[in-house]
């Protein structure tokens, strides 16, 4: 990474020199505040200073200080390290896959026939396994009782049986109950684009006064993303530093009805950053907290993430990248699992299009679309 340091009087300007010489891929990598001595060593002078990166283009390594078949030979043992390597992943995953198809086909067995198209398709949605057997069981009662009843019967049954389990959980987004809405998420799942589509629903079909308030100054671009869409709106933004800048910007935006505030998009398995954040916004005092995850990342990672944003308010969840994967149940999953309702869900990258708001109806009928029947 090419790496630079730069001093400026307010730090809008520094990243602005930031920007200017290194582009909108730039990383902000640390930034501080230094004071330097004026006249004869008096009259300290407040400055920013910032460091700041971007990704250089790698060059080949032309130096003759390797002999060209040992480059060679080096390069031919790697080659078959890595296809080894491959094959024994291979080999591993067709494993792991026979083993899952014989547990299931053995748990089939044991399903009345007009039951397993039901039970097959939520295991494709990879609902979990307690879920689909506390329905499935509901079903076998049914059939072990009304022998007569039809298939059709039996998918509304499990219908209503999975509406009643998510009935519980808050659905729905923004209702202008509390002016603050802190978006939270790692990074690359999408947050401003989210917050944008949120926005855009606010303001043209709610007619409310919207403001921006951006505290993911680690990226340059999504500055200026955020001021992008915030212009095509007509909704002013605030790019905050310190804590000083996000209180005097709360106090800016007092008399809005709507003020989203886009978080930095970090790797939040690291607890650092999550204080980093708690130290920076307020997540309390009346505010909503939506968390932001990726359909189409693990589940496992997911769920780290919730857990580490678990000292945080935060009681409703948004699921970006539905259009990108064909199964939704690690969104089910995490719902149940950790009692968080659903806010939004994105399946595209238009504005203000592609984002629905969090219904459980309709998320019934995502987890059993394509059926059999």
């Amino acid at each position: 990474m090419k790496m630079k340091k730069y001093i400026a009087q307010t730090m809008p300007e520094a990243m602005k020199k930031v920007k200017n010489d290194l582009g909108d891929d730039a990383v902000v990598v640390s930034s501080k505040v230094i004071y330097t001595k004026g006249f004869l060593g008096l009259f300290k002078k407040k400055q920013f200073e910032v460091l700041a990166g971007v990704d250089a283009v790698e060059v080949a390594d032309t130096r003759p200080d390797l002999d060209v078949f040992e480059k060679q030979r080096d390069f031919e043992e790697k080659y078959a390290l890595s296809q080894q390597n491959e094959a024994i992943q291979k080999q591993l995953n067709e494993l792991k896959k026979m083993i899952k198809q014989t547990s299931t086909q053995k748990t089939i067995n044991h399903i009345p026939a007009i039951i397993q198209p039901i039970y097959m398709h939520l295991q494709k949605q990879e609902l979990n396994e307690e879920l689909i057997t506390e329905i499935c069981d509901e079903l076998f009662d049914i059939v072990r009782n009304e022998p007569a009843t039809t298939y059709e019967q039996l998918l509304m049954h499990a219908q209503e049986s999975m509406y009643k389990k998510l009935s519980k959980y808050p659905m729905g987004g923004v209702n202008f109950e509390r002016k603050f809405v802190n978006i939270l998420g790692p990074t690359g799942v999408g947050k401003t684009t989210t917050i944008a589509k949120i926005a855009a629903r606010a303001v043209l079909e709610k007619k409310k006064k919207v403001a921006f308030i951006t505290t993911d100054t680690y990226r340059i671009g999504a500055i200026e993303q955020l001021k992008t869409y915030a212009n095509l709106l007509h909704a002013p933004v605030e790019v905050v530093y310190t804590k000083e800048d996000y209180e005097r910007a709360i106090k800016q935006f007092s008399g809005h009805d709507l003020v989203l505030i886009d978080t930095a998009g970090r790797n939040y398995k690291e607890a650092k950053f999550i204080a980093d954040l708690e130290e920076l916004i307020d997540t309390k005092q009346n505010v909503q907290n939506y968390l932001v995850l990726a359909l189409t990342a693990k589940q496992l990672d997911m769920a780290t993430i919730i857990e580490q944003f678990s000292t945080f308010d935060i009681q409703q969840l948004i699921f970006t990248k539905m259009d990108e994967t064909n199964t939704i149940g690690s969104m089910v999953n995490l719902m149940v699992k950790y009692n968080k309702g659903l806010a939004y869900y994105t399946d595209g990258q238009e504005v203000p299009e592609n984002i629905e708001e969090g219904s459980v109806s309709k998320l019934v009928e995502l987890i059993f679309q394509g059926v059999e029947s």
